[in-house]
């Protein structure tokens, strides 16, 4: 027997295993050498990895040293010894030096392909200061003709030195002559200059239009923060500033970083006609590294309906998931609907963007149509709007495992909790946003904190729970949490 023996460093190892996870790989349910004995007569792995840590996700096995591995399936799990006496001819044999080894993670809530597009065609806001923002728009500003739009991501207002959010002033200062949108990396607010408000028409007498709000100072100025469907009347005036390329290349480039993170297999929520175009785009350019299911935003859901699109068409590298739909505001943003006001903010309950007859026509159109639904509330006001919808037509229309979903499920009670339980829904809670986002729960309260991201509370109540990144609102990184 001449097997190929080779030890990896840890990077090339993530690398090499990852890669295989996201071709299709997952630890059987009943991984045993003697389940796996009629598969190796056929055929000898085409890798062995031994002298690792393994840790299987599986109670009648839930540990191991070494494991097999033949095209997209795990052969076998076991001892080293074991193991090693599986191996043919041609089976390379990695030594992973005590490294941990565990299964793909799954990101249950992302937004990657717009992420990745992101990184090769707007600026990067993620930094630590106003004025470091304000001079990356300069520099995007100069090497864009007069008068174009200029767009930023991944902007957060907590993580800057001045203490103070981003405002219309610190961007006119350098950037007077474009319009400018930078957009929070929580996906439901941002911050214009004073060229893109001019552009939209608002001014100081705009009235906030239901589910968003024109964010003014003490003196009634615009400072140029906006919110939820306030901002719609610059969406209109924004052209895409990506072309079919760069979005499939934008996939190829989130596919990578994620799985290189230890992420699998991935659920991307709100996803557009361009997204499911991108993703086919990165398949076949084989640069699709994890798996996708992939959530339709609510407005394309009559088109897919005509079109016999459901929940569940697919294969096993990309399948489409539940519609979805967004209910409320954000967490991260302090922006979502609540039945108490905000620490400080006595007028202030957040935003809801649905209205209780909106949300259950919306569930009762997707129900009855066979597809499995998912909506963003965070607060605890939407939640219960939601539940509310998923009981009715449970009630009116009952199906067996429908897994219809809460995005975020943020601010829960017991009273929730009961109900989440009693009705089989999914919550879908951030898995990094404590990490990430904590110095915000000020805003809360510390009662209410101890409500917020209750993973183990869902676990206690028995409900399964499907985490989540959020990403880019919240870092991809699963060992995070």
């Amino acid at each position: 027997m001449e097997d190929v023996v080779r030890k990896l460093s840890r990077r090339k190892f993530i690398g090499s295993s990852s890669a295989l996870a996201a071709a299709g790989l997952g630890l059987p349910t009943q991984a045993a050498l003697a389940q796996s004995a009629a598969l190796l007569q056929d055929a000898a792995p085409d890798y062995i990895v031994t002298n690792a840590r393994v840790f299987t996700s599986d109670n009648s096995i839930p540990s191991a040293e070494a494991f097999a591995v033949k095209g997209d399936r795990f052969l076998a799990v076991g001892s080293s010894d074991d193991i090693q006496g599986l191996a043919g001819r041609s089976t390379e044999i990695i030594d992973a030096e005590g490294m941990f080894v565990a299964p793909g993670f799954i990101d249950a809530h992302s937004h990657p392909s717009g992420a990745g597009v992101n990184e090769l065609v707007q600026v990067n806001a993620d930094l630590r200061s106003a004025s470091s923002i304000a001079e990356a728009l300069q520099e995007r500003a100069n090497a864009t003709p007069q008068g174009q739009w200029v767009q930023a991501f991944k902007y957060d207002d907590t993580k800057l030195s001045e203490g103070r959010p981003l405002n219309r002033d610190d961007i006119d200062a350098l950037v007077p002559n474009h319009p400018v949108v930078v957009r929070h990396r929580g996906g439901h607010t941002s911050v214009y200059n004073s060229m893109a408000l001019g552009l939209a028409g608002v001014t100081s007498e705009t009235q906030d239009p239901p589910g968003g709000r024109f964010y003014r100072d003490e003196n009634g100025r615009l400072t140029g923060l906006v919110a939820g469907g306030a901002r719609s009347v610059f969406n209109e005036l924004i052209p895409s500033d990506s072309s079919r390329e760069q979005r499939r290349d934008g996939v190829i480039l989130i596919s990578e970083l994620m799985t290189q993170a230890g992420l699998t297999s991935v659920h991307q929520t709100g996803g557009s006609r361009n997204d499911m175009v991108a993703y086919q785009d990165a398949r076949d350019a084989g640069g699709m590294r994890f798996r996708m299911y992939l959530f339709p935003r609510g407005r394309l859901f009559d088109d897919l309906v005509n079109a016999g699109v459901r929940t569940g068409m697919g294969d096993e590298v990309f399948r489409i998931g539940a519609v979805k739909f967004t209910a409320d505001g954000s967490a991260s943003e302090r922006t979502m609907r609540m039945s108490e006001p905000y620490e400080g903010r006595p007028d202030d309950f957040g935003l809801l963007y649905m209205t209780e007859e909106e949300i259950h026509e919306s569930v009762e159109n997707a129900h009855r149509n066979d597809y499995q639904v998912a909506i963003h509330a965070n607060g605890d006001v939407t939640i219960n709007m939601v539940l509310d919808a998923y009981e009715r037509v449970q009630t009116l229309w009952p199906k067996e495992d429908t897994r219809h979903r809460i995005e975020h499920c943020s601010l829960v009670n017991p009273e929730i909790l009961t109900r989440i339980a009693d009705l089989g829904v999914i919550p879908a809670p951030f898995y990094t946003y404590v990490h990430y986002h904590g110095n915000k729960w000020v805003d809360y309260g510390e009662e209410r904190m101890r409500w917020m991201f209750a993973h183990k509370s869902f676990l206690d109540y028995g409900i399964p729970v499907a985490p989540a990144s959020d990403y880019t609102p919240g870092p991809y990184e699963p060992m995070m949490a």
